[in-house]
């Protein structure tokens, strides 16, 4: 028997980012390389635990606004044509290359797995790949989770708060139980952002957990018994866990993560940027801007501008490696904790952004796969759990209040609220009392009226993501963050306005629901009061 758990949560979230008025889009890309380098890695390491009889738990947040994407006819067609350039581009990097043993192996590697990314993606799951996780999870070893509706950072709307609050977990709540066939156990709360009362929200639409940074717990009142090593209940009856900070740091620290090791492939290193721009202008975007590819020949080799050849095998040994040093440190984690806690086995709570898996962390999947099947095979001291499975094993756990709290930055909300893009809470305050105001004097609104009030409420909810912020507050793709924010604040007046001087137009809803299709359930009577 186990002496304590392991619970490894990947969060998977993109802003909609949707633009059928343009063949090719930049921001589109976002999405297309998360697909490649990241959520097919990760089915693929998913497939193989399966077909070796693995026993494995992990657990993974699909927001809403990513499944809507994945989801979505024209964007599964535009990445289709976006793997038919990469794999045409490999195969040319093949011929390219053929008088360099080392670049050519690599370049045969790439177009392998672009090959087999389009099998996966188009033969096996019919190019939506959203069927592949609730087929994971329909099987036992993935417990599937919600996020808020469009990652609206929940502490910061003041406005008409509540109701604020409750459409975006309404919204989300709704969306995976049509997907799913049930409500969804747990949610990942955007930038683990909580504000106390969310709670009640949540217990609400059936939602039995959600995650806070470490000090959302360790600030909680009353004083936790047990850190971060236990669940806890609200006032409300909801579980909330707490991250683990040394399992976090392995992975996420710039100075001693797992995917700064030098072995590593080095991300800033691509084609895309390094070859000739005739050679390489017809796989880079439209207007001849240079982009990243994918295909990357250099390994990180140090803090210095000369890198060596990426070599697979010696990254592959240094993600085994390093799967067996975190294993063995979340051991004797668990060795010293269960010694202190009683009958009560701890758990660990291990949450990591997965587009870090893989994309940005080449081998990030392969280090999973190592370290499931170590934990599974190599040792009984830690199990492998999620946290729905991990909350069935007590029937007590104290009640807690947690402090308000988000990670990022300073761990208070900076991120989301400083010089840079302050500016924006102004509008999503007056948006929310506008939407609320108009759900609640037109409760039973029909034909353009009704088609007008949920567009609204899309626009609304679209305005709300926490990543025009998150964007303006790094300084990259900045430009495009305050067009969208601009983009959806205008619709959004526009069609108040409309609806308040009754002089909507077919055309303009029209086009906008055409545009901004997202959730084409949603009823705006969620705004009223």
């Amino acid at each position: 028997m186990p002496k304590g758990y392991l619970a490894i949560v990947l969060h998977a979230h993109l802003p909609y980012v949707r633009h059928p008025e343009h063949d090719d889009f930049l921001e589109e890309d976002w999405l297309f390389e998360a697909i490649t380098e990241t959520y097919i890695p990760l089915i693929k390491v998913l497939d193989g635990f399966v077909r070796d009889g693995v026993d494995y738990r992990l657990t993974i947040s699909l927001s809403p606004t990513l499944m809507s994407m994945l989801m979505d006819g024209h964007l599964q067609s535009k990445y289709l044509k976006h793997l038919d350039k990469l794999i045409e581009l490999s195969e040319k990097e093949i011929e390219r290359t053929k008088w360099d043993e080392r670049f050519n192996k690599l370049a045969e590697m790439y177009h392998s797995n672009f090959i087999e990314a389009r099998h996966i993606f188009k033969d096996v799951y019919h190019s939506n790949l959203v069927n592949a996780f609730k087929h994971f999870q329909d099987a036992g070893g993935l417990e599937v989770i919600t996020c808020c509706a469009t990652h609206g950072f929940l502490p910061l709307m003041e406005v008409e708060r509540r109701i604020a609050v409750r459409a975006q977990v309404k919204v989300a709540a709704d969306m995976y139980e049509k997907i799913f066939g049930r409500r969804p156990l747990g949610i990942w709360l955007p930038e683990c952002g909580y504000n106390p009362g969310d709670d009640e929200i949540l217990k609400k639409e059936g939602i039995k957990y959600f995650f806070v940074d470490t000090h959302g717990v360790l600030f909680g009142t009353p004083r936790p018994r047990f850190g971060v090593f236990s669940p806890y209940l609200t006032k409300h009856g909801v579980a909330v866990f707490g991250r683990d900070t040394e399992s976090s740091k392995a992975v996420w620290s710039a100075v001693e993560g797992y995917p700064g090791d030098y072995n590593y492939r080095e991300f800033y290193r691509d084609i895309g940027f390094d070859l000739d721009h005739d050679y390489i202008r017809p796989y880079i975007n439209a207007d001849g801007t240079r982009v990243m590819t994918g295909i990357k020949y250099h390994r990180i080799t140090g803090i210095t501008n000369h890198k060596e050849p990426y070599v697979p095998e010696y990254a592959r040994d240094t993600a085994a490696n390093q799967a067996g040093n975190f294993m063995f440190n979340r051991e004797r984690q668990i060795e010293h904790l269960a010694g202190q806690m009683g009958d009560r086995k701890p758990i660990i709570v291990a949450p990591y952004d997965a587009e870090l898996f893989g994309h940005w962390w080449y081998e990030g999947p392969q280090w999973i796969d190592f370290l499931v099947r170590k934990i599974r095979y190599d040792q009984d001291t830690i199990a492998l759990t999620t946290p729905g499975e991990y909350l069935k094993k007590y029937k007590k756990y104290q009640v807690l209040t947690p402090s308000f709290s988000s990670w990022g930055w300073k761990g208070y909300c900076e991120v989301w609220l400083e010089g840079s893009n302050d500016w924006l809470y102004r509008h999503l305050h007056k948006m929310t009392e506008r939407m609320v105001e108009l759900a609640s004097t037109r409760k039973h609104a029909k034909g353009i009226v009704q088609r007008a009030l949920n567009q609204m409420a899309r626009e609304l909810l679209l305005a709300q993501s926490s990543d025009w912020a998150f964007i303006m507050k790094t300084g990259s793709h900045v430009t495009y963050a305050v067009e969208r924010m601009r983009a959806h604040t205008e619709n959004f007046n526009e069609l108040y306005e409309d609806v308040k001087n009754n002089n909507l137009e077919e055309d303009y809803v029209k086009g906008l629901e055409e545009k901004n299709n997202i959730f084409p359930d949603i009823d705006y009577s969620i705004y009223s009061s």
